[in-house]
């Protein structure tokens, strides 16, 4: 037993001499320490009687314990003296003040506020330094170039000269995909199937390669699509789009002999983004010539040039990033080059421009937040950083600096929360910009169905 305990079944002779246990009141005395609620009120000494009250705890009582020794007329005489004596009362402790009103321990007060802080969510914190910065020796510094992707099996992709390297995010490790040789080189884009296995290589001989990550092999190659090199790919499920220095766009199903299934033609330039939507139905297209078209999915045909769906001319530059918002499917999110140098948003039902933002400087990329209403963009000249801004308002929340050229390229990690940036200073950094989810348990979006389910089937 501790020291200082005390057990009222002690054996002890003057423990058993004691009426109560003194812990039991040393254990009240530190309940009420405690703030807790008790009925426990002191009657006030100077304001009792105490004859009258020796007499209704002795003789008064008698009356209602043992009625049938009293006869009617004692009743009465008894009746008339209290009255005459002031004994009438019917009280026997006599309390000056009234008891104090009892202690809440949550009071309403507390509640609101407490109800309040809990609605409020707490500021974020953004770190402004990068977590973790990489080597990129050979990365091309071309505008019109998509040279980083971050694959579901959260394993990055990055063309760095005439070749893929592949980081796992999960171990840190690297290897080497694939090397071309300098006639088809160098590599001009990259692009991660949805199943985060095979992985799209567009090169700069027109060609485009799938590869399998998991067996470094080479499935397929897919030509006759461009003339031209290809810098921009997007996956719809098993369908790859392709978009070359032509101005060429090319649907390709990637699980048939021959893969091209429809064609897109409308820019007069180079094909510098692409991205389709998040329910597949549409394709935002930007190029060198200044242009962002809309492409609908159910109107387009194999047999002719599909005519699209919103032909937009705000952007006074090349239109190379592109993205679509996660919490609203018809929103899209557009920037321009460094004669633009503006982000501006789009209704893609009405083709209609929501809002126009002026950054300062060239616009490459666009990543939106997964958790919170936010995007991310990256800039070159003057100052090279991202810019993190709060949607609609579009108020700055954050610069993160640490680029000494132009942030070319952006890839965004599985879980939504943390950015890759690939600069002209050849260099690979880490942002932990988005933090974390909240909790762990938002359902996680099912998987879209395999694009390579019929393996055998590609040549």
């Amino acid at each position: 037993m501790d020291a200082g305990s005390f057990s009222c079944s002690s054996s002890s002779t003057s423990v058993k001499t004691q009426s109560r246990c003194p812990l039991q009141e040393q254990h009240f005395i530190q309940r009420k320490k405690s703030q807790e609620n008790l009925d426990r009120f002191i009657p006030n000494r100077s304001a009792m009687d105490f004859d009258y009250a020796h007499y209704m705890l002795t003789e008064g009582a008698k009356g209602k314990e043992n009625p049938a020794l009293n006869s009617p007329s004692k009743d009465a005489y008894r009746k008339q003296l209290a009255e005459s004596l002031n004994m009438n009362r019917t009280r026997i402790l006599a309390f000056k003040n009234k008891p104090p009103t009892p202690v809440d321990l949550i009071t309403h007060d507390n509640f609101s506020t407490h109800h309040q802080d809990k609605q409020t969510k707490p500021k974020r914190y953004i770190p402004q330094n990068s977590e973790r910065t990489l080597d990129a020796p050979d990365l091309v510094d071309d505008y019109y170039l998509n040279l980083l992707d971050w694959g579901s099996a959260n394993v990055l992709a990055i063309a760095l000269g005439n070749t893929v390297y592949l980081w796992d995010a999960s171990n840190g490790s690297t290897s080497e995909l694939v090397t071309v040789d300098d006639e088809s080189g160098p590599i001009t884009s990259v692009s991660w199937a949805p199943d985060g296995r095979h992985i799209a290589v567009g090169l700069n001989n027109s060609e485009v390669e799938l590869w399998d990550s998991t067996s470094n092999r080479k499935l397929r190659s897919l030509r006759g699509g461009h003339r031209q090199r290809v810098g921009a790919l997007a996956w719809n499920n098993h369908i790859l789009t392709t978009g070359g220095m032509d101005g060429r766009i090319v649907n390709n199903d990637v699980r048939i002999r021959s893969p091209i299934v429809e064609t897109y033609r409308g820019h007069e330039q180079e094909v510098c983004g692409l991205k389709w939507s998040p329910s597949g139905q549409q394709l935002a297209s930007g190029g060198n010539d200044n242009l962002l078209y809309v492409w609908d999915r159910s109107s387009a045909s194999s047999n002719s040039a599909t005519q699209w769906l919103h032909r937009l001319e705000d952007h006074t530059s090349a239109v190379k990033a592109l993205a679509w918002c996660p919490f609203q499917g018809n929103l899209l999110a557009s920037g321009g080059g460094s004669g633009d140098r503006c982000i501006k948003f789009w209704n893609t039902h009405t083709g209609a421009c929501l809002n126009s933002v002026d950054t300062g400087s060239q616009v490459c990329s666009l990543l939106w937040n997964k958790n919170e209403r936010e995007l991310l963009s990256s800039h070159g000249f003057t100052h090279n950083q991202l810019t993190l801004w709060k949607y609609p308002s579009m108020v700055k929340m954050a610069e993160l600096t640490g680029h000494t050229s132009r942030v070319l390229y952006m890839a965004q990690s599985p879980d939504g929360c943390t950015v890759a940036s690939a600069a002209a200073d050849e260099t690979l950094r880490f942002w932990n910009v988005f933090g974390a989810p909240e909790a762990v348990t938002k359902a996680t979006p099912k998987a879209r169905a395999e694009p390579f389910s019929h393996l055998n089937r590609i040549r």
